[in-house]
C-alpha cells in the first residue's frame, strides 16, 4: 500500500503542475494582459474574462499539493521542506480566493482606483507562496542531494531575482515572471518522478512488518511476580493507561501489558485488527502450559479476551471483563470500512496524518482518557490510523464473535464483569450468558481505568468457584 500511496502522491503533484501551468494556453484568452509586461496572476483578476476559469485552476492546483504532501510517506529529516511545499499548496489556494481586483501592472486605471481587501491578500499570498516554494525547493534538495533537484532550485532563484528586477524597472516583468512559475511547474514534476523511482518506504519503528503476536516490534511491559495477569486495553488504548491498575495488582501477581499493532509504542502491522489474530495473541503472551492466566480486558478488547477463552480453555484460570462493549451487530462491516481498512497503516506514515496526530493527538487523548500522552503516543500517525483501524474493524469482529460463540461453549473459568455508567443493560445480559458475577460502577466508561483500580485488582484476586451467585 505504500508503494499505491506514493503512486498517489506523484499523481497529484503531476495534476498539480498541470493546473498550475493552466496561464499557458490561458494568457492567449486574455488580451488585456500584457504576455511581456503583465504577472500571471492577473489573469485571474476580478475584470478579467477568464477569471473564474483561473481561480479555480489556482485552488484545484493547490489542492492538489496538499493531497500530495499529505500521502507522502514521512521521512523525518525531509520535514521542513515538505512543511514548505505543503504552505505552497495553501498559499496558491488562498491566491485562488482572493483575486486581485484588476491588472495592476498592465492597466493603468487599476491604480487609480481604491482596490479591496482580496486586492491585497493576493499580493501578499503571491509573494509568500514565492518564498514557501523556493524555501520548499532549497530545504528538499539539500535533504535529496540531487543534481536535477539543484539545478531547478537555482534557476528558480535566479528566474525570481530576475523578475524582481524587473517589475522594479518596469520592463519584462511577465516574461521573467512566467520563467518562474514554469520551473516552479517544473520541480512538481520532478517532485513526482522522485517519488515514483524512490524505493519503497519502510517503517522505522523497530521490527516493522509481521503480525507483532510478541516477538519482534510488540512492546510489552511486565512487573511484578506471582500469578500472571495479562492486561488487554481497550479501542485504541495503551499500556500506561492502566498505570494505577499494574501497579496495584503488581505487589501480588506478575502483570504483562501490552501494545496492540500501532498503538502506543508497538510498530504497526501492514494487515487489519481481526478476532482471531488478537486471540492468538492474547495466546502468545499467556503462559506456557500448563501454565494458566488471568486476562483484564477492557470495552473492544473484552470481544479478544471471550474468543481467547473459548478458544483456548486451558490458559485461563480467571476473566475479568471491564466495561465491555457489547457485540450485538451481526452485520459485517460497511464497504467504506472494508476499502480504507487496508490502507491505514500506510496511511500513518504519510506526513498528513502525522500533522494531524500532532496537532489533535494530545489534546483528544486528554479529553477521552483523562491522562497526559505519556511519552508522546499519540503524536504518531501510526497510532492514528492503527486507533481508526481497530474502530472499522469492530463489526467484522463482533460478527466473528458471535460465529466463535456458536462453534465454541464458553468453559468452566470465572468471569467478572465491572459495570460502568450507561451501558448496565448490555453488561447485565453479558454477566448473564457467562454466569459472571457483576459488579457496578459510577466511573465513566471512558475513564473507568482511572477510577477503578481496587474494584479490578479485587476481581482479579477474588477466590470463588464458577457458578457461583452473580
Amino acid at each position: 500500500m505504500e508503494r499505491r500511496l506514493l503512486v498517489l502522491a506523484a499523481t497529484a503533484f503531476v495534476v498539480a503542475a498541470v493546473l498550475y501551468s493552466a496561464w499557458m494556453p490561458g494568457q492567449f484568452t486574455s488580451p488585456l494582459v500584457d504576455r511581456t509586461d503583465g504577472l500571471v496572476g492577473e489573469l485571474a483578476a476580478r475584470d478579467q474574462p477568464s477569471t473564474r476559469l483561473f481561480r479555480t485552476s489556482d485552488v484545484l492546483s493547490g489542492l492538489a499539493i496538499v493531497l500530495g504532501v499529505a500521502v507522502t510517506y514521512r521521512v523525518r529529516r525531509e520535514w521542513s521542506g515538505w512543511l514548505a511545499l505543503a504552505a505552497f499548496g495553501v498559499l496558491v489556494i488562498a491566491g485562488g480566493l482572493f483575486p486581485l481586483d484588476c491588472a495592476a501592472l498592465g492597466d493603468p486605471v487599476c491604480e487609480l482606483i481604491p482596490l479591496s481587501l482580496s486586492h491585497h491578500v493576493h499580493v501578499v499570498t503571491g509573494v509568500l507562496a514565492t518564498v514557501a516554494v523556493l524555501a520548499a525547493m532549497a530545504l528538499l534538495s539539500r535533504c535529496w542531494n540531487a543534481y536535477g533537484a539543484w539545478l531547478i532550485t537555482g534557476a528558480a532563484l535566479g528566474a525570481t531575482a530576475l523578475t524582481l528586477a524587473a517589475i522594479a524597472g518596469g520592463y519584462l516583468a511577465g516574461v521573467a515572471q512566467r520563467a518562474q512559475a514554469t520551473l516552479t511547474a517544473m520541480w512538481l514534476v520532478y517532485v513526482a518522478l522522485r517519488l515514483l523511482v524512490a524505493d519503497d518506504p519502510v517503517d522505522g519503528g523497530p521490527g516493522s512488518g509481521g503480525l507483532l503476536f510478541g516477538g519482534s516490534g510488540a512492546h510489552v511491559v511486565v512487573q511484578g511476580e506471582g500469578p500472571v495477569v495479562l492486561i488487554s486495553a481497550g479501542l485504541g488504548g495503551a499500556w500506561f493507561h492502566w498505570d494505577r491498575v499494574a501497579a496495584e495488582l503488581a505487589r501480588s501477581h506478575r502483570v504483562v501489558r501490552f501494545d496492540r499493532p500501532g498503538l502506543g509504542r508497538s510498530s504497526a502491522s501492514p494487515a487489519p485488527p481481526t478476532l482471531y489474530g488478537e486471540a492468538a495473541r492474547l495466546a502468545a503472551l499467556a503462559p506456557a502450559h500448563p501454565g494458566q492466566v488471568i486476562v483484564v480486558a477492557h470495552s473492544v478488547a473484552a470481544w479478544h479476551a471471550e474468543a481467547f477463552v473459548r478458544l483456548h480453555p486451558m490458559c485461563v484460570s480467571r476473566l475479568v471483563l471491564v466495561d465491555p462493549s457489547r457485540a450485538d451487530r451481526r452485520r459485517r462491516a460497511a464497504s467504506f470500512g472494508r476499502a480504507v481498512g487496508p490502507w491505514l497503516p500506510a496511511l500513518g506514515g504519510a506526513w498528513g496524518a502525522t500533522a494531524l496526530a500532532l496537532l489533535a493527538g494530545p489534546v483528544v487523548h486528554r479529553l477521552v482518557r483523562g491522562l497526559p500522552d505519556h511519552g508522546r503516543a499519540y503524536r504518531t500517525g501510526r497510532v492514528l490510523a492503527a486507533a481508526a483501524g481497530e474502530w472499522f474493524a469492530r463489526h467484522d469482529m463482533a460478527a466473528d464473535l458471535h460465529r466463535v460463540r456458536v462453534r465454541h461453549a464458553f468453559p468452566d473459568v470465572p468471569v467478572t464483569v465491572i459495570s460502568s455508567r450507561g451501558r448496565a443493560r448490555g453488561q447485565k445480559r453479558l454477566a448473564a450468558e457467562l454466569n459472571a458475577d457483576l459488579v457496578h460502577l459510577t466511573a465513566s466508561a471512558r475513564r473507568i481505568h482511572l477510577a477503578a483500580s481496587a474494584p479490578i485488582a479485587d476481581a482479579v484476586r477474588r477466590d470463588r468457584e464458577p457458578g457461583s451467585a452473580g
